[in-house]
Formats: structure tokens, sequence, C-alpha cells
């Protein structure tokens, strides 16, 4: 079976670095909005604002915590952090989007 949602290296060590607090989780969520009709969401989270129907993925060093709504638009996504000389920021391959917007930020289902 596949992860719901995989880390690369380089973004699991930037979410280490930027995490707010040590123990805190990293929530990942799909809104509606931005170019393409649904755009992403990522924070640090403090492990009390857990609910119980969120879905919670143990990493190394912190667990991502998403969203019953959000799951179905994330299942198979990996989230990477490419600090190259074109953009700086993380970056989310989903299997599941037919279309992104130019940023990759945004994204669509059919």
């Amino acid at each position: 079976m596949a992860e719901i949602v995989t880390i690369s290296e380089s973004a699991k060590v930037k979410v280490l670095s930027e995490m707010e607090v040590p123990g805190d989780n990293l929530r990942l969520a799909v809104k509606g909005g931005g170019c393409s009709g649904m755009s992403y969401e990522l924070f640090s989270e403090p492990p009390e604002d857990v609910q119980e129907i969120d879905t919670v993925i143990p990493h190394e060093g912190f667990n991502v915590v998403i969203d019953q709504k959000s799951i179905i638009y994330l299942k198979g996504m990996e989230l990477d952090y490419d600090d190259g000389l074109l953009g700086k920021g993380f970056v989310f391959k989903n299997p599941l989007a037919t279309s992104t917007c130019g940023c990759g930020e945004s994204f669509s289902v059919t």
C-alpha cells in the first residue's frame, strides 16, 4: 500500500528547521482558491490542535496531520523542498492534480 504522503529528505530538513516549537506537527491542508481552483496550506501546529477525525502520519522528527476533507486530494503526494536558482520553497508533487498553476501552489482535479 502506498503511503498517503511522503516527505523528501530536503523537505524534512526544512520542516524541522522551520518548526515554531519543537514537537509541533506539520499540518497539510487543501483550501478553495488560487489560480487553478484549490491551493495547498502548510503550517506548524501544536499537538493539542489535532482533531479526532484528523489523519496523523508519523514522520522522522514530526507528525503530518491532514484533515478529513483534504486527505482525498493529497493521497500519494510527495512534499519536496527546492532551494535552487529558480526558486526557493516547498514543492507539491501531487499525482491527483490534473492541472497546476505556474507557481505550483494551486491545482485542480477532475
